[in-house]
C-alpha cells in the first residue's frame, strides 16, 4: 500500500475518534458526583478489547435505536 493511502487512513481514524455525531456507545465511569461519560464507537471497542466485546454483546442497540450504555462505577 502506498504511504499516502496509509497516511489518509490514519487521518480518517483520528477524525472518527473525535467525531461527536456518529458514536453508538456511552460509557459512564465513576460514582456521583464524580461521573464522567465517554462517547465511543462500538466497532472499535469490540475489536480492541475482548472484555468490552463480551460486555457489548449483551448490551447492543435496542430496536428503538437507543445507544448501548456501559456503567463502570468502580473505576
Amino acid at each position: 500500500m502506498s504511504t499516502k493511502f496509509l497516511s489518509k487512513l490514519s487521518q480518517n481514524f483520528i477524525e472518527l475518534l473525535a467525531d461527536d455525531e456518529y458514536y453508538d456507545v456511552t460509557i459512564e465511569v465513576g460514582e456521583d458526583p464524580n461521573v464522567k461519560i465517554f462517547r465511543a464507537h462500538m466497532n472499535i471497542l469490540c475489536y480492541r478489547s475482548p472484555y468490552l466485546r463480551r460486555t457489548l454483546a449483551s448490551n447492543k442497540k435496542n430496536k428503538d435505536n437507543a445507544l448501548a450504555h456501559i456503567k463502570l462505577s468502580n473505576i
